[in-house]
């Protein structure tokens, strides 16, 4: 079992920047891949960005690639999203997922989820 607990959402004007963390619980996290996913107003949910379970290998989705970048703390049992030139179009809840495959991760979630955090962009 692994409980997630995202934070650092918050409102921000475009172009600036924010840090999402994601603490899980459970021994394990370091084997499990972890990622980020966001659903936006009347929007389905969207795979945002995910990392191995070394970190060596990162993923993004082509709408935030070269301005987010994923990280992860085995140590702390905490994965990272660090949201630079944001864009009103970030708008959205922030969720974390873990898994064990990287086919889940990059695309559909997660075994395990975070109960998300709210990023808001304002033009």
């Amino acid at each position: 079992q692994v409980q997630l607990v995202e934070s650092g959402g918050g409102l921000v004007q475009a172009g600036g920047s924010l840090r999402l963390s994601c603490a899980a619980s459970g021994r394990t996290f370091s084997t499990y891949y972890m990622g980020w996913f966001r659903q936006g107003p009347g929007k389905e949910r969207e795979f945002v960005s995910a990392i191995s379970w070394g970190g060596s290998t990162t993923y993004y989705a082509d709408s935030v690639k070269g301005r987010f970048t994923i990280s992860r703390d085995n140590a702390k049992n905490t994965v990272y999203l660090q949201m630079n030139s944001l864009k009103p179009e970030d708008t959205a809840v922030y969720y974390c997922a873990a898994d064990r495959t990287t086919s889940a991760i990059i695309s559909i979630g997660g075994e395990y989820w975070g109960q998300g955090t709210q990023v808001t962009v304002s033009s």
